[in-house]
C-alpha cells in the first residue's frame, strides 16, 4: 500500500514538474515574441487616427520586428498618443527625424506601426523622444484607393460595353458609320475627294514652285524687274507718265464736266440758246424770216433777169460760164 502510495506521489511530481516546465517555456515564450526581457527603450507618436491599433501589437522596421506597443492613451481634443517599447540593438538605426506611420501585417492582419530610419544628419533617438507622423499612404488607405480605382474600372467597362453595343445595333454616328452601308459610301466619296483635293494642292503647289523658279532664272524678265535697276527705272518713268495721261484725262474729263454744266445753265449764250424757250423761239423767228427774205431776194434777181435792160448783161455771163464749163 505504501509502495502504491508512493508510486502515486512520483507521478504527481513528475506531472507537476513537466507543467510547471511547460509553464515557464511557455512564459518564457510569449516574453520573447513580446520582447519583455529584451532591453528596451520607449518612444511615442501621436496619430489623427489609429485604425483599429492595439496594445501589444508590434512595431516593425525595414521589415524586422523591432518592438511593441506598451500603452495608447488619448491626446489633446482628438489625437492619440501611443508608446512604444523598442529593442535597444535597433538604436543605433533610429535617429531623431525618423517617422512612423500605421500599416497591417499583411492584407488582413493585425495593425502595426512601421518605423523609418530618419536621416544620418541627426543624432540618434533618445528614450521618451516623440517622433513624426508619416504622411505617406497607409495599406489602409491604399486599399481604399484601389477600391475606387476597381470600382471606377468596373463604371469605365461598363461604359465601353454599353458603347460597343450601341455601335453594334448602329445607334450614334460611330454605329450608324459602322452599320448604314450609304453613310459608309458617302464617308468613302469624302474621303476620295480629300484626296483629290489633297493631289490638286500638291499640284498646285509644284506649279507654283516652278513659277517661282521661273522668276528666279536668270534674265528673264521678273529677274530684270527685281534685279536690273535700269530695267526697274524705265517701268518707274512710265509708270510716272501713265500717271501724268491719267492726270491730263482727269483734267480733260473735270473741262467736260464743267463745259456740260455751261450747257446746262442759262448764264452763257450756249447755254441760253440751249435751255431758254424764248431765246430759241427768236431765233428761230430769224431763221424764217431769213429764209423769206432769201425767198424775196431770189423772186426780185428773177425780175432783174427779164428787165430789157439787165438782159444782155445776164446773157453774157450765162454765156462766159458755159464756156468755161467746156474748158
Amino acid at each position: 500500500m505504501q509502495v502504491t502510495d508512493n508510486k502515486r506521489k512520483t507521478i504527481v511530481g513528475i506531472f507537476i514538474f513537466l507543467g510547471l516546465a511547460i509553464f515557464v517555456l511557455a512564459i518564457f515564450t510569449l516574453g520573447s515574441q513580446k520582447k519583455v526581457f529584451v532591453k528596451s527603450f520607449s518612444v511615442n507618436v501621436v496619430f489623427d487616427d489609429i485604425q483599429g491599433l492595439k496594445t501589444g501589437n508590434n512595431v516593425w522596421f525595414s521589415g524586422v520586428k523591432v518592438g511593441t506597443i506598451k500603452k495608447i492613451q488619448f491626446f489633446g481634443t482628438s489625437e492619440v498618443q501611443v508608446f512604444m517599447n523598442i529593442e535597444e540593438q535597433t538604436h543605433q538605426y533610429i535617429h531623431k527625424d525618423a517617422k512612423a506611420s500605421i500599416s497591417s501585417d499583411g492584407l488582413i492582419g493585425n495593425k502595426i506601426i512601421v518605423l523609418t530610419s530618419g536621416s544620418p544628419k541627426f543624432p540618434f533617438v533618445e528614450d521618451g523622444d516623440r517622433l513624426k507622423v508619416n504622411t505617406a499612404l497607409s495599406t489602409d488607405q491604399i486599399m481604399k484607393t484601389l477600391q475606387v480605382n476597381n470600382e471606377n474600372l468596373v463604371a469605365v467597362t461598363t461604359d465601353f460595353k454599353t458603347l460597343s453595343k450601341n455601335l453594334v445595333d448602329g445607334k450614334g454616328a460611330a454605329g450608324a458609320l459602322l452599320a448604314d452601308e450609304q453613310i459608309s459610301e458617302n464617308f468613302k466619296s469624302i474621303v476620295e475627294n480629300l484626296k483629290n483635293t489633297t493631289l490638286a494642292a500638291n499640284k498646285m503647289a509644284s506649279e507654283l514652285n516652278n513659277f517661282t523658279r521661273t522668276l528666279n532664272t536668270k534674265g528673264g524678265l521678273a529677274d530684270k524687274m527685281l534685279t536690273d535697276t535700269m530695267v526697274f527705272s524705265r517701268l518707274q518713268n512710265s509708270v510716272n507718265e501713265l500717271q501724268k495721261t491719267t492726270k491730263s484725262a482727269s483734267t480733260l474729263t473735270e473741262n467736260l464736266n464743267q463745259a456740260s454744266l455751261n450747257l446746262n445753265s442759262s448764264d452763257n449764250a450756249a447755254g441760253l440758246l440751249l435751255n431758254d424757250q424764248q431765246t430759241a423761239d427768236q431765233v428761230k423767228a430769224i431763221m424764217t424770216n431769213l429764209q423769206n427774205s432769201t425767198k424775196k431776194l431770189d423772186e426780185n434777181m428773177e425780175a432783174l433777169q427779164s428787165n430789157f435792160l439787165l438782159r444782155g448783161f445776164f446773157k453774157r455771163k450765162a454765156k462766159e460760164k458755159a464756156e468755161m464749163n467746156k474748158e
